[in-house]
């Protein structure tokens, strides 16, 4: 049809609003507006569901081509009921706004955000973006940018990132981390957490489709296109990610993933020019500087062949902080990893470093806190990166004294330590100034710029500057610098070259000293370690090169460069100072001395050392010639000089090049200068000091060895016994010792390995064979060196020689020329000189030679790892966690099963060793302990000084003992069980096999032998502490005697000795130890000898303070510990044999132990370790062991915590204290141990106020997921779950809920799994009494309970508060009070003053809990006097009472009324709030205390005057009368019933107080009261429920129930609107038995409306006015269903899917299999009440109301009637309950749960249902009125109606008196003849 002739458009119709859109459709076009009526859209979609749907279709081809943008507004404007085509035209019209569509801003802007746009809509679109980009060109990264763009004007991001399909999402997710709109890492652990698997799946696939050289495969043909590729730091990200759920998936998927981890260091490491100057070629001119080193392409996480190595690169996220994003384009890796979590105690948050161009950096505002240490594990379900490599590791330190080695297991992140003046925290302009420095390091002009060298300038001066600012500058940028290490990786490549020179420079110019040089070196050795050609590789070479000439300082470390892997592909000129340290410097100090040679100018010695360094057997020729050419013959001596130390002595696989090179060079001159100089070097190490460690030394004398054979025997010259007897030297070296050995053995047999290839010297020569001769009678003796014996019989093999073919002499035995040898070697200087600043060099022992190792363990202690404390000695399994398995063994990584044979041999190798070392070394240390002590305190009379000095020597002396008896033989036998081991698991192993278990159990020997050591050690000092008790028990009674009878003990004998024999100096004085003596038994505590040193040891803090002064007599602690020892016995003696020896139960010993011990010294100290030991006991303790035996191991614990917290022995608060800082302080492993810490607490043994703030502050916001776990456990037990504590109220963990409650609203998406659902739980306890403002009136209340358990009052206010209480009480009395007190109040504020009462809050606290304890106490007495006194009058007694309570309450009134301004109504409140706290507070104190002897008066009293008191009609008292009486109410629901039983009917009396009543339900305006009271009934029913479902009515149950039901009728009666509106709620924690107390709540109607009497006949019920009114129902009744069946159930009312949603519901609704506790009563009441109200929404939808004929065949009643047909009789008990617990007044609910329940009925398929419902209608019936309205009509209409065919069932006639009944019943509802009509079958319907 023509447009022209019709067109919709100009007919009266809706037409589509366009005027929104930028540019509008033409408006002359007809073919287009006939597209703008709504109403011909409606229609052709109506037409599209009747059977047109492809016509339909194709005319909407038009307008998606011509005006797309006026359809999609069309389609979004209509009715919104939904269509299947307009879901389809909406999605095919998206991609054209998804592409550059001119109004496609405000397009898709209308379609998310438009009014009345249902969510599918959303749904669409997100679902259209991913179609688009996952279809056409695969994964076009141009449309995923623009989708991105899209959702962030949206702000739809995070929904479109919580959506399907992950394939998409992923994709989206990795671009929108790119571009720092989200932290990838957290996402994908979120998500990961979420979905599981198909997840993880989906990251795998993307990977693979992203970065698909990431299996392993070859490259694709061809390359993806840049954009397409995957940047290094999403892939590791994603990587680390799925790492660490590796272990939780199936084995195919975690098998892919390992492969891509291992692929990973491949893809990133793509080929990559190394710089010139490290080119690894056999031999890099040495010349070519480092400085040149060429950028090279940027590699974030270069060499990561495994994600988890090293630093914590893998695990942190890529966001920047602090920069600018315009910044990113200045390299092209997106952007750094940041640290996962920013630390938590920075005060000032600035991001040093952070305008650096472009250079990546992460320093926290404030370092040195320690915050970082745990870097990258906590939230993030990461494998803990350790970021301590060395610290888990065996240190091979052979040649350190021990104590530049303190601090060996410092953390790299922990940079406190290393600067204490560091520790600081720098001001921002100090901050500023040092970053503007670093600036300019990496700045180019036109900036200003400095240079390395000018930084280092700079720094030394600031260094030793006398201006402190210019230090400050100076520790700053140091520390900073060191910070940031660990983002080096992240550097670009010119930035990390100059960042290496400054590092190296630093270290060059000895700017840092002790710990930080030790941790600058260690960083730089780490690099080093890092794959060779990686990026940090590069840093670390860089770094050496400018310090190089520093390296000759630390011999040690050279070494430890020296054993890196790839060290002979390090660049020339740093391989040679790294291997001849001490050596070349012994040659240069020696050559010093002697005659210096002519230096020839820095040229010619730069071109000599090119020749040498490129010298090759092809070019010899020429380079002799350019040497010819190049020096001149006055310069040839340096030439032989230099060849000799710089060449020969260090690179002994070069001598055959070089002597060559001396053939090739013919001049005979030279050869005699260069062995002259040979000889000269030889006799210099033979004359240096030969100190234990100095293998450099030996290795150079080795060197020198071989040449020296080389230039003269291999050339048939002879060594002439006047330059060198070789003879001679052997039997002197033998003489001398063993240092000595070491030296010449095999350096003689480096020289005479060359006989072998000259004709004359070879054997049988006789001056060969006399030495040969020598060696083997050498070889014979038995304390040779294993390594010495091994290099003769090498020897002899080289020569081909048999050893036993030698001819031995006697030259060792012959004295007299042993004697007369003419000395070539040093007299052996027995001291070795340790350079003066040694660096702290922690690292991983290369494997070691057996040469290295046996002289190392005989000569030096190695290093200690362990401080005291790491090492628990309960039982041999806690060695476990602290064995090191090095990785790279090979012999694990070709066979890793062989690991778990390590644990055992260590253990076995413990076992057989601690039992003999543990006595010896005790017995050996106490002799000596026990004279020592008894000398130094024979004149002191205090024992316990005594004891305490005896035990730190004691415990010294032990472990040193200990110490060296066990590790040499530890060593072995670890290493020998390892090897059996090995051996039984690989019984046929190769040669090479079997030497890689030699060499990894020597390793793992060196390893862990420091471990057993330790656990061996630390055994003995346990033991000996009790042992050395026994010993001294005499003299420490001597003393304790000496003391009760009144006189200070000293002994005579020595007395007498000291004063004639002694000089003054070294006198003992009477009276206490002179402290430089004490400090050497202090001195003992804090170094143990294998151990690192503490400072404070086996104790906590304050150890050494002075034990406490103990009030009471010594005889009752002594009982009391006496009576603690008998009944642990006994628990022992009951243990069965088969437990003896459980950990537990030798815990249990240990335990035993520690209470005699603490029993014998009666003194603070030792109880303070037992009471440690008990805390920490329990905390271990796990479940995993025999129950009986845990519940016998909890008891004994908890025994020894209550026997100190006697009131004789400690008393409570001292002990609390103590065991709550245990906790606090206690190792974070079992920190979080939820049932110790609740079972301590259930004891009464933690103090709660300072527990829940340390648990507040413990979940640093979340970030500590441990910490959140364990306190959403805590707040579980305590607060929700059925067994809580009654004395834990929600105020003891004030602080840990509210920060809980932070947590769940800052992080809704994404909170730890159910913490939303806990604080749900929780504020449906505590609803309607929550303000959780911090200062708040609730906050006060809190306080005030905790404040009321304070005891430590300031001395002398008790008195005070006494005092003026009797005056207020005296003055309220008396006459002159004025009205309502006035006038006595003005007088008494001022006394208030005058006491100082009022100065601080906290003394106007006390005075309020003392005053409330006086007014307790006073009527407690007064009760008292009653009982002894029965006749006395109770009123009198009463009145007493009151007397002072009724005073105290109009003080605390007053004091409301007049603090603060008059119009200042928080102070009041606040003030309301602390007192009504401090009164619960003292309750619940009293409660817990007395128990049954508890007394309600004075409290009732207390509350029901202040009560009355705050609501007197007063215009300032009605200003705060709402804020009151949710105080009141606040206060009642913290004292609820089920909190304090004891105090129940006082509580009652109070909540059902005519004004307390009226208040809360009639007079506060918009009900604002009905929440708090509804909340206060809960609490009762709650209490009830117990007892009435088991139907336990004791005589005081049955006075509270009575006292309930009266409660209800007056609300019946007065406020039945109340109960209509809350019914759903009392019904829920009302139990089904309680029928008569259900009845009083349903009967409840409106009092506006008149009831239509359920008898009349024929009453229409549809007809009545109310019948299709909702009623209100002011529960939130769906909070109970979780989110996941709400959705289902959602769902399956509008779509009838998931179909399983009915066959799961049962199930969904079952908790349990116990017989009457089997289902969910709450789920059940509101899956009924919710699927109702949704029926009828339903039914009045399609315009029609619920009737028998409406409410069938709909989703809802499939519901009702598969819950009738599914449940068991239980379950549908409680299902058809919940329906009739909807029968009440006349409105829709009662209406159409009246109809569904005659429905189930009529349409039951078994009489046992119709059965059941007949019992739920009739026992509400058969009870006492009132009857609920609905359940009458409902039960008249099922016996009246005879379509029910009620009367014909079996079971209404099964008994003739059930068959009376319903008779009575018929006649009750319907009158006598109309019953019996009916009863007949007559009556009419």
């Amino acid at each position: 049809m023509n447009p022209d002739i019709f067109c919709f458009a100009d007919y009266p119709c809706h037409t589509v609003v366009t005027d929104i859109l930028k540019a509008p459709p033409e408006d002359d076009n007809r073919e287009i507006a006939t597209w703008k009526s709504l109403d011909l859209i409606e229609t052709l979609l109506r037409l599209s569901e009747l059977g047109q749907y492809e016509q339909v279709k194709q005319l909407f081809n038009f307008p998606i081509k011509h005006c797309p943008d006026m359809l999609v507004l069309a389609l979004l404007q209509i009715n919104p009921t939904w269509h299947t085509l307009r879901h389809e035209l909406i999605s095919t019209l998206m991609p054209i706004f998804l592409g550059n569509h001119p109004n496609s801003a405000i397009i898709l802007h209308y379609a998310w955000h438009g009014q009345g746009q249902s969510p599918s809509i959303r749904q669409l679109i997100m679902h259209a973006m991913a179609e688009w980009y996952m279809r056409g060109e695969q994964y076009d990264q141009a449309k995923l940018s623009r989708i991105l763009d899209v959702a962030q004007d949206l702000k739809a991001l995070s929904m479109l990132l919580n959506g399907t399909p992950f394939a998409f999402v992923i994709d989206l997710a990795a671009l929108a981390s790119r571009r720092e709109y989200l932290k990838l890492d957290k996402w994908l652990t979120d998500k990961i957490r979420e979905h599981g698997e198909p997840f993880i799946q989906a990251c795998v696939t993307f990977l693979k489709r992203r970065c698909p050289s990431i299996m392993g495969g070859l490259a694709p043909e061809k390359e993806q296109p840049k954009s397409a590729q995957l940047p290094p730091e999403t892939l590791a990200t994603m990587l680390a990610c799925l790492q660490a759920c590796a272990g939780s998936v199936s084995q195919e998927l975690s098998e892919t993933i390992l492969t891509m981890v291992a692929n990973c260091g491949n893809v990133m490491n793509k080929a990559r020019q190394p710089p010139p100057g490290v080119m690894p070629k056999v031999r890099a001119p040495s010349t070519s500087s480092i400085e040149t080193m060429s950028p090279v392409q940027i590699d974030p996480l270069s060499g990561m062949a495994s994600l988890t190595i090293g630093g914590s690169a893998a695990s942190l996220t890529p966001s920047m902080q602090g920069f600018t994003t315009n910044l990113s384009s200045a390299f092209n890796t997106p952007q750094s990893p940041a640290k996962a979590f920013p630390p938590l105690s920075t005060p000032n948050q600035t991001t040093p470093f952070s305008g650096i161009s472009g250079l990546p950096s992460q320093l926290p505002g404030s370092l040195g806190t320690g915050s970082l240490s745990g870097m990258g594990t906590g939230g993030l379900a990461l494998p803990t990166v350790n970021t301590d490599p060395f610290g888990q590791r065996k240190m091979s330190t052979s040649g350190l004294n021990p104590q530049t080695f303190q601090q060996s297991k410092m953390k790299p992140s922990d940079l406190s330590q290393v600067w204490p003046e560091a520790n600081q925290h720098f001001s921002k302009e100090i901050d500023d100034e040092a970053n503007s420095y670093f600036q300019r390091i990496y700045n180019h002009p036109p900036h200003p710029t400095m240079s390395v060298d000018e930084v280092l300038e700079m720094l030394q001066r600031f260094k030793d500057s006398s201006i402190k600012r210019e230090r400050e500058v100076f520790n700053c940028m140091l520390r900073n610098l060191f910070e940031e290490y660990r983002f080096f990786p992240q550097y670009p490549d010119k930035e990390l070259h100059i960042t290496a020179c400054l590092f190296g420079g630093i270290i060059e110019k000895g700017l840092v000293t002790y710990m930080a040089l030790g941790l600058a070196l260690r960083y730089v050795l780490e690099a080093l370690r890092k794959p060779f050609d990686s990026k940090m590789y590069y840093f670390g070479i860089a770094a050496l090169d400018r310090f190089k000439n520093r390296l000759k300082d630390y011999p040690q470390y050279c070494q430890h460069l020296a054993s890196i892997g790839h060290f002979l592909q390090f660049p020339h000129h740093l391989q040679e100072p790294s291997i001849n340290t001490t050596n070349i410097e012994t040659l240069l100090v020696a050559t010093d001395q002697a005659e210096r040679i002519v230096e020839p100018p820095e040229n010619i010695q730069e071109k000599v050392a090119f020749i040498f360094n490129n010298l090759s057997q092809s070019n010899m020729t020429q380079k002799v010639e350019e040497l010819k050419e190049t020096v001149k013959d006055e310069f040839m001596p340096w030439v032989s000089q230099y060849l000799v130390m710089k060449r020969v002595s260090i690179e002994p696989n070069f001598h055959s090049l070089y002597s060559n090179f001396m053939d090739t060079l013919k001049n005979s001159e030279f050869n005699k200068m260069v062995l002259t100089e040979t000889y000269r070097n030889i006799k210099v190490l033979l004359t240096s000091d030969k100190a234990a460690a100095n293998f450099s030394d030996r290795s150079l004398l080795k060197n020198l060895g071989h040449w020296l054979g080389m230039i003269t025997l291999a050339k048939n010259k002879p060594i002439l016994h006047i330059d060198l007897d070789v003879k001679s030297l052997l039997l002197e070296a033998y003489v001398k010792g063993q240092q000595e050995m070491l030296y010449v053995v095999p350096f003689v047999a480096k020289v005479l390995e060359s006989s072998v290839r000259s004709m004359v010297f070879r054997p049988p020569n006789p001056w060969t064979m006399a030495i040969m001769n020598v060696l083997a009678e050498l070889h014979q003796e038995h304390d040779l060196k294993l390594n010495l014996k091994f290099e003769i019989e090498v020897l002899c093999k080289n020569l081909a020689l048999d050893i036993n073919d030698l001819k031995p002499g006697t030259l060792l035995k012959d004295k007299e020329k042993l004697t007369n040898l003419e000395e070539q070697l040093s007299a052996p200087k027995r001291e070795s000189k340790i350079p003066e600043e040694l660096p702290v060099v922690v690292t991983t022992a290369a494997p070691v030679t057996p040469a290295t190792t046996t002289t190392c363990t005989s000569t030096v202690p190695p290093q200690p790892q362990f401080s005291y404390h790491d090492i628990n000695v309960y039982s041999l399994a806690a060695l476990a966690p602290h064995i090191t398995v090095n990785p790279n063994i090979p012999l694990f990584q070709a066979h890793p099963q062989l690991k778990s044979y390590v644990r055992q041999a260590i253990e076995r190798a413990v076992q057989e060793l601690v039992h003999p070392v543990v006595d010896r070394s005790i017995k050996i240390a106490m002799t000596t302990c026990e004279q020592i002590v008894r000398k130094d305190f024979a004149l002191d009379s205090e024992e316990s000084r005594m004891r305490v000095a005896a035990h730190h020597m004691m415990r010294n002396l032990t472990a040193g003992m200990a110490m060296i008896t066990c590790r040499e033989p530890l060593l072995m036998s670890i290493a020998t069980n390892l090897k059996n081991n090995f051996a039984t698991a690989l019984r046929t192993a190769s040669p090479q096999q079997r030497e890689m278990m030699e060499q990894a159990a020597a390793q793992i020997a060196q390893d862990n032998c420091e471990l057993a050591c330790c656990f061996i050690q630390k055994t003995a000092v346990e033991k000996a502490g009790p042992e050395m008790d026994k010993r001294l028990a005499t003299e420490f009674e001597l003393r304790k005697h000496a003391r009760q009878e009144g006189r200070r003990y000293c002994d005579p004998v020595v007395l007498t000795y000291q004063a004639e024999r002694m000089p003054e100096q070294i006198r003992l004085k009477v009276g206490g130890v002179d402290p430089k003596q004490l400090a050497v038994y202090e001195e003992f505590a804090r170094n143990i000898p294998g151990f690192l040193p503490s400072n404070d040891i086996s104790q906590p803090t304050g150890f050494l303070a002075k034990p406490m002064q103990q009030a009471w007599a010594t005889d009752d602690i002594a009982q009391i510990y006496d009576k603690c020892i008998t009944e642990l016995e006994q628990h022992l003696h009951a243990i069965p044999p088969t437990l003896a020896m459980n950990p537990q139960t030798q815990a249990l010993r240990n335990l035993l132990e520690a209470v005699v011990m603490a029993r014998n010294s009666r003194d603070a100290i030792a109880a303070l370790g037992l009471l440690q030991k008990a805390v920490e006991g329990l905390l271990d303790a796990t479940s995993g062991a025999d129950p009986d035996l845990l519940l016998r191991y909890r008891e004994c614990h908890l025994l020894v915590l209550k026997a100190l917290q006697d009131g004789r022995a400690y008393g409570s608060q001292w002990c609390n204290n103590k065991i709550t800082r245990c906790l606090i302080e206690c190792r974070d492993e079992y920190k979080y141990n939820v049932d110790a810490v609740e079972l301590l607490i259930r004891h009464h043994l933690v103090n709660m106020q300072q527990y829940d703030i340390h648990l507040a502050q413990s979940m640093e916001n979340g970030l500590n997921y441990m910490a959140v776990a364990f306190a959403m456990q805590l707040v579980k037990f305590l607060l929700v779950d059925e067994r809580s504590i009654s004395h834990v109220t929600e105020a003891d963990l004030f602080n840990t809920i509210e920060t809980l409650m932070r947590i769940s609203a800052h992080s809704r998406g994404n909170a730890p799994e159910g913490l939303p659902q806990l604080m749900d739980l929780l504020r449906a306890n505590y609803e309607a009494m929550m303000d959780r403002a911090h200062g708040g009136p609730n906050f006060m209340m809190h306080s005030g309970i905790s404040q009321a358990s304070e005891y430590d009052d300031p001395p002398g206010l008790r008195e005070k508060a006494e005092y003026l209480l009797r005056e207020w009480v005296n003055l309220y009395h008396s006459a002159a009070a004025g009205r309502d007190s006035t006038k006595a109040f003005s007088a008494f504020v001022g006394q208030m003053h005058q006491q100082g009462i009022l100065k601080t809050d906290d003394l106007i606290t006390r005075f309020f809990r003392l005053c409330t304890e006086m007014c307790v106490e006073i009527s407690y007495r007064a009760q008292q006097e009653q009982q002894h006194n029965p006749t006395a009058n109770p009123t009198m007694i009463r009145a007493k009472c009151y007397h002072n309570l009724d005073a105290f309450v109009r003080l605390i009134a007053l004091l409301v009324k007049h603090s603060g301004e008059a119009t200042n109504t928080v102070t009041k409140i606040n003030l309301l709030n602390k007192v009504l706290g401090i009164v619960v507070g003292v309750l619940l104190q009293d409660h817990e205390v007395r128990q049954s002897e508890f007394q309600q008066l004075p409290y009732h009293r207390i509350f029901i005057m202040l009560l009355l008191e705050l609501n007197a009609p007063e215009h300032v008292l009605e200003t705060i009368n709402f804020q009151t009486l949710t105080a009141f109410c606040n206060t009642f629901h913290i004292l609820r019933p089920t909190k304090a039983p004891g105090f129940v009917y006082a509580w009652l009396e109070l909540i059902s107080h005519r004004i307390f009543i009226a208040r809360m339900l009639a007079h506060t305006p918009q009900q604002k009261g009905w929440p708090m009271y509804a909340q206060l009934l809960i609490d009762l029913f709650k209490f009830l429920a117990p007892y009435l479902r088991n139907v336990e009515l004791t005589k005081p149950m049955q006075i509270l129930y009575k006292g309930t039901l009266r409660v209800l009728l007056v609300l019946l009666h007065d406020f039945p609107e109340f109960l209509c509106d809350y019914h759903y709620g009392f019904c829920d924690v009302i139990p089904p038995n309680c029928i008569q107390l259900r009845n009083l709540i349903l009967s409840a109607f409106p009092r506006n409306m008149r009831l239509p009497d359920p008898f009349t006949p024929n009453l229409k019920v549809d007809m009545l006015s109310e019948i299709n009114i909702a009623p209100r129902i002011l529960t939130n009744f769906t909070g109970v269903m979780p989110p996941q069946f709400k959705k289902d159930l959602d769902s399956y009312l509008k779509t009838r899917s998931p179909v399983t949603f009915l066959s799961e519901l049962r199930s969904n609704l079952q908790v349990s299999n116990e017989p009457g506790n089997r289902y969910n009563i709450q789920l059940i009441n509101a899956l009924v009440l919710y699927v109702g109200t949704q029926a009828i929404a339903h039914i009045h939808n399609k315009g029609s109301t619920p009737s028998m004929s409406t409410i069938t065949h709909s989703a809802h009643m499939d519901i009702f009637q598969n819950l009738a047909v599914d449940l068991d009789t239980e379950g549908r008990y409680l299902f058809l309950n919940a329906i009739a617990n909807q029968l009440r007044y006349p409105n829709s609910h009662t209406h159409y749960f009246s109809c569904t329940m005659l429905y189930l009925f009529a349409e039951a398929n078994t009489e046992a249902i119709q059965e059941q419902i007949t019992r739920v209608l009739l026992e509400r019936l058969i009870v006492n009125r009132p009857h609920p309205w609905g359940l009458l009509i409902t039960f008249i209409e099922l016996i009246k109606n005879p379509a029910f065919k009620f009367w014909n069932h079996e079971f209404v006639h099964c008994a003739p008196e059930i068959e009376k009944l319903f008779q009575s019943v018929a006649q009750c509802c319907m009158g006598q003849k109309q019953a019996q009509q009916v009863m007949e079958g007559t009556g009419a319907s």
